[in-house]
């Protein structure tokens, strides 16, 4: 009887990492398979509390709210942004630390990575010419002072930026944390300063230190002082894009 049960379990109702309708990101299958297998032993994956302040208890509360959204929700996440959304809102009512240690212990975009959606659930359609978009940190107003160039950060938890992130860098940005944790600011400011000169820089953002990537772009002006405005409209939301 037992076995019949799994048996029906495993092909009707388990949120699959095998299945056709999930992408083949390894945070989103990672998830759906730990998920499966809390259905199964009720045990959170081995080095989650690594990532997370709260107990192992909290953390097997979790798991039963995301298993319980994961199945009611059609179709279930099959990308690594509708995953994050799911968690987000399934976890919304617990510490950030907790929730922001969980996406990155799957490798899954963080709040302030994602872009924002309609009112129908659907990303904002993109403006004719748009060529490129860089989802950037909040952009402070200084850095558009003339209308004509931009100074823009995006986050290194970015997936196009993770990709390309150097190795020295990363190594730097890890060494910083340590000595800022051992009080050591002069050797923090000097790596710092290696970060910098690498085209990086930690920002705070929300309490908290991001590594991201500078960008400095030329705004095209074609209709004059309305374009500039528009432009710096955009930057002002957060998220840089060039036509």
């Amino acid at each position: 009887m037992g076995n019949a049960l799994r048996f029906l379990y495993v092909n009707c109702c388990k949120p699959s990492a095998d299945s056709d309708s999930l992408s083949h990101h390894p945070g989103v299958s990672a998830l759906a398979h730990d998920l499966y297998n809390f259905e199964i032993n009720s045990q959170v994956p081995q080095g989650l509390s690594k990532h997370v302040v709260s107990s192992k208890k909290a953390q097997s509360n979790w798991y039963k709210k995301l298993s319980d959204a994961w199945r009611e929700t059609k179709p279930p996440p099959k990308t690594p942004e509708e995953t994050s959304r799911l968690v987000i809102q399934t976890l919304k009512r617990h510490q950030k630390a907790d929730v922001e240690g969980l996406l990155a212990f799957y490798g899954l975009p963080l709040p302030h990575s994602l872009v924002e959606l309609t009112s129908d659930g659907t990303p904002p359609s993109h403006q004719q010419g748009l060529k490129f978009e860089l989802h950037t940190l909040p952009v402070d107003a200084k850095a558009v002072a003339d209308g004509d160039t931009v100074t823009v950060y995006v986050s290194t938890t970015d997936p196009r930026e993770a990709s390309c992130l150097p190795r020295d860098v990363q190594n730097a940005a890890i060494q910083r944390s340590k000595a800022r944790a051992q009080k050591n600011y002069a050797k923090a400011d000097q790596l710092h300063k290696q970060i910098i000169d690498s085209g990086y820089r930690s920002i705070p953002v929300n309490h908290e230190e991001v590594l991201a990537r500078k960008y400095r772009i030329r705004l095209r002006r074609n209709q004059g002082d309305r374009c500039t405005r528009k432009c710096n409209a955009i930057w002002s939301r957060g998220q840089g894009r060039t036509d």
